[in-house]
């Protein structure tokens, strides 16, 4: 195909000036083509970045919606292919059991053999189905559905003759027939057929090219069209690039000065933490106090003081020694979002083995049924990852302590190269799901205090500890039929 621009012709010169019209610029005068340069320099770099986006925006916009609109048409032919290669394969099968129909038939006249009238029998079985198909995939071309109609009948109508042939051979012999069994009684209805399933067979074939043809060029244009608006996006977002390298040296202050707060603020947490070691020391004192005169207090009236008496200095007495337990607690979820971690390879296993161990006088009386598959080592800090399996196993026992026979596992759960799943399964009081999402919160309780003892403190501790080694925490239930929680670690231990 020739190019019409191989031959253009130069610009001509001016013959007064010397100036090339199309290139040159006179003296002193305004070049437009610098208008959207010098407007676009007076923008600031938040709103070049912005147009550079936009400009990025509007261009994948355009390629989807390209893109869109020729795979929905190669998808649309590919359905229609689909269609036709069962049309296709449908008339093959009306062809090849009309003929078998046909000859069978012919048999069973000359012979009188009653075997050959099953490929008959089954023909006129699967007539229904043939026709059903055949209404379905002509729907939507006129042509093809007209022929189908056509096809429907002659079918009808060689089942037909040779039903008749069949009721005069039962009735008079071969003698009757004979002129039917050397001829065929659906012959001239089979020929037709043969003849509308060569149309049929052909305008869908000639169809399906087209479609094929047409879905290439799509496809075509979609690669050609995708092509360049790489390309485009490639530069709009090296231009994006190029103005966010101006921005440098204010990115750079930016980070001095954040860096200079963050020193600011580590300050004032360890200072925090000061603060929080002196109020927690200065409220011990007080509960102490409170504890022992309750305590002293019982002892003196022990012997004037009614049951209602006494049952209120026991309240006093456990709520003192609650807010203790409290104040404990907050303060270790306090430094553990400050303290320093330890990376080191921890042995699960091992350490599962060394928490039971501590716990046995916790275990004595209970009867609790363990299993414990083969845990893997893990990336992290041991004491932390300690302070978490103390936490659900504790969690565990604690809610199993009603059942006469606890059952609590822990084993590994859905294997995979990024991360390694550790659960801690039991069969205690459970919890409804729709609250799940407060098991892992401060101060969240599911049950009441005189239910189960716990300041509510645990399970945020755990989900603080894995989140800092880049883990993940979640937990299943069903009440009164036990809980599993998950603790994900990552197989490459991080601080998030």
């Amino acid at each position: 195909m020739d190019s019409t621009t191989q031959h253009r012709a130069e610009p001509p010169v001016s013959a007064t000036t010397g100036l090339n019209p199309h290139t040159d610029v006179v003296p002193g005068s305004v070049n437009l083509s610098h208008a959207p340069v010098a407007w676009f320099t007076k923008l600031s770099i938040e709103h070049r970045v912005l147009a550079g986006f936009s400009l990025v925006f509007v261009g994948i916009l355009v390629i989807t919606a390209v893109s869109y609109h020729n795979t929905s048409i190669l998808l649309a032919n590919s359905r229609l292919d689909g269609r036709s290669h069962d049309l296709l394969q449908l008339l093959s099968n009306i062809d090849v059991a009309m003929n078998e129909a046909e000859d069978a038939h012919r048999r069973y006249l000359v012979t009188g053999d009653t075997s050959y009238l099953e490929s008959y029998k089954k023909v006129v079985k699967q007539k229904p189905t043939f026709t059903t198909y055949l209404r379905e995939l002509t729907r939507g071309s006129v042509e093809q559905e007209q022929r189908g109609r056509v096809l429907d009948r002659m079918m009808d109508k060689q089942l037909s003759a040779e039903s008749k042939a069949i009721a005069l051979f039962e009735q008079g012999g071969f003698r009757s027939v004979k002129k039917m069994a050397l001829e065929g009684a659906g012959r001239r209805e089979l020929g037709v057929i043969h003849q509308l399933i060569g149309e049929m067979d052909s305008d869908e074939r000639q169809a399906m090219n087209g479609r094929v043809a047409d879905s290439a060029g799509g496809t075509r244009n979609t690669i050609v069209l995708l092509g360049i608006g790489a390309f485009l996006q490639l530069v709009l977002l090296a231009w994006v690039y190029y103005l966010i390298r101006h921005d440098i040296t204010e990115r750079r202050r930016v980070a001095v000065e954040l860096q200079r707060r963050g020193e600011l603020l580590e300050a004032a947490n360890k200072e925090l933490e000061a603060f929080s070691y002196s109020v927690s020391h200065d409220l011990r004192a007080p509960l102490r106090h409170i504890d022992g005169y309750a305590a002293l207090l019982r002892k003196s009236v022990e012997e004037s003081l009614n049951e209602k008496g006494a049952r209120y200095l026991q309240t006093i007495s456990d709520a003192a020694k609650q807010m203790g337990q409290l104040i404990d607690d907050l303060l270790v979820f306090s430094r553990m979002g400050r303290q320093e971690m330890l990376r080191t390879s921890v042995n699960l296993e091992q350490l599962i083995k060394s928490i039971l161990a501590d716990l046995r006088l916790d275990l004595q009386g209970r009867e609790i049924s363990w299993t414990i598959a083969s845990l893997p080592e893990v990336k992290g800090d041991p004491a932390m990852l300690r302070q978490v399996f103390v936490n659900l196993i504790t969690n565990a026992m604690k809610f199993t302590s009603t059942r006469s026979q606890a059952s609590i596992e822990i084993g590994v759960d859905r294997p995979s190269s990024a991360e390694i799943v550790i659960f801690v399964r039991d069969n205690g009081v459970g919890f409804d799901m729709e609250y799940a999402s407060k098991l892992f919160g401060v101060f969240q309780r599911l049950h009441r205090a005189d239910e189960f003892e716990g300041t509510g403190i645990g399970l945020a501790n755990v989900r603080r500890i894995v989140h800092r080694h880049g883990g993940r925490t979640w937990a299943e239930g069903t009440p009164d039929k036990g809980a599993t929680f998950f603790v994900a670690l990552p197989t490459r231990s991080g601080e998030s």
